[in-house]
């Protein structure tokens, strides 16, 4: 697979760079990833970069519902090398397509100006858009010290655990600042967190003519509802201090148990969903929510209980150091957009925050419109605007120039 050569305009070559990638499926589930990583590897060296290739061992990969995953590392130093290191991060895993779609998932269509597929705005658009900005640096490098790095990873959508947190705890990388895949209009620098539980709430049979002489582990999974219900009503009367954060919240997303309808149900399992504002520590959450489900079913004769971490996402939080980040971007997105960004935080995580975790300021900023729904991002049609591909791709570079420009 190839893309258009240097007798083509640089938007050009882009373009047919991000056809490229959103024409191979990279879906997360089922999480196979290593095929589109070799495909993304081999445009980037046709590009001129160097491309270290990190394959996740498989038991690890597996560990969090995934198949397979290499993460793709570029480095390119300027100067002495003796200033920052930046790192940009973009995720090449996608959700399934789902239906409704009127255009070929991975088809890569261009109409009207943009390009359609899943992945074409979250988050394959900017492993063109930073690419790209690093190949302006490279063919104009003069005045530029430090390092520029790639990193294209693959479980953004499992959490990120194998992705950047992997790059980060074996030390492949160490940067002084971070910027991950976002959208055009607007810095983010904080999210939400997130905590994912299983309850299992195990009673015992009975024939539903004496329901007595069971133990009905449905009536006690209906106390936890109760609970968690109410514990919903109370999270709305809490605001984050983060403007686009808002409140807490609390769902309960899938159900399952039962043996018969005449047959009183000895098991039943429920998945709740707990998004964490940024002031909220994430271990300290669980153990609340873990202390109110007990509380619902303590005393009742028979029933057991069961809750498991699933996952816990820290929301991304804002360091020292981020606010110099979001001027830079925010004086070249103005000179391109003709209008600033704001600097915000939005309600979802992603795994950007683990740059944070490890103390690196990041933002979130890259090519898309002005919201998720506005790209129709993990829906049907799925697009990017080549407008805001160029727009993001220019601010990238004028951000890497100022943050690289040698003293």
């Amino acid at each position: 697979m190839t893309i258009p050569g240097d007798d083509k305009a640089p938007l050009a070559r882009e373009v047919e760079f991000l056809k490229a990638l959103v024409r191979v499926p990279s879906d997360n589930p089922p999480g196979d990833c290593a095929p589109h990583a070799e495909v993304a590897g081999q445009l980037l060296e046709e590009l001129g970069f160097t491309v270290e290739r990190h394959p996740v061992p498989e038991p690890f990969v597996k560990t969090y519902g995934m198949k397979s995953v290499v993460n793709l590392v570029v480095r390119e130093r300027f100067g002495s090398g003796q200033g920052p290191v930046i790192a940009l991060n973009a995720h090449g895993d996608v959700v399934p397509p789902g239906e409704g779609w009127t255009y070929d998932p991975y088809g890569a269509e261009e109409r009207g100006g943009a390009i359609y597929g899943r992945g074409a705005a979250v988050s394959k658009s900017d492993f063109a858009t930073y690419a790209f900005a690093l190949l302006a640096l490279k063919e104009r490098p003069e005045d530029l010290d430090g390092t520029v790095e790639l990193h294209f990873t693959y479980d953004e959508e499992a959490g990120g655990f194998v992705g950047p947190k992997w790059l980060i705890e074996h030390e492949i990388t160490k940067p002084d600042f971070a910027i991950s895949a976002g959208f055009s209009y607007a810095v983010v620098i904080a999210h939400n967190g997130c905590l994912h539980l299983e309850i299992v709430v195990r009673g015992k049979q009975a024939h539903a003519a004496m329901p007595e002489t069971g133990a009905d582990a449905l009536e006690a999974a209906n106390a936890i509802l109760t609970a968690i219900y109410g514990e919903r009503k109370r999270l709305y009367g809490i605001t984050s201090a983060t403007p686009g954060i808002g409140s807490p919240k609390i769902t309960v997303g899938l159900i399952s148990g039962g043996i018969n309808t005449n047959v009183v149900p000895d098991r039943i399992v429920m998945r709740v969903d707990r998004r964490l504002t940024p002031e909220e520590d994430g271990l300290a959450v669980e153990a609340e929510l873990a202390a109110l489900i007990e509380q619902a079913v303590a005393g009742r004769p028979g029933i057991e209980l069961e809750c498991r971490r699933i996952i816990l996402a820290e929301p991304l939080r804002t360091l020292p150091g981020t606010e110099r980040l979001v001027e830079i971007v925010q004086k070249h997105a103005t000179a391109v957009l003709g209008e600033t960004p704001p600097a915000t935080a939005v309600p979802l995580y992603t795994d950007a925050r683990h740059y944070t975790a490890a103390g690196i300021p990041t933002i979130l900023y890259g090519a898309g419109p002005r919201s998720i729904l506005e790209a129709n991002a993990h829906a049907a049609d799925e697009h990017v605007r080549i407008s805001d591909l160029k727009a993001a791709t220019t601010v990238i570079e004028g951000t890497l120039r100022d943050l690289l420009a040698a003293k």
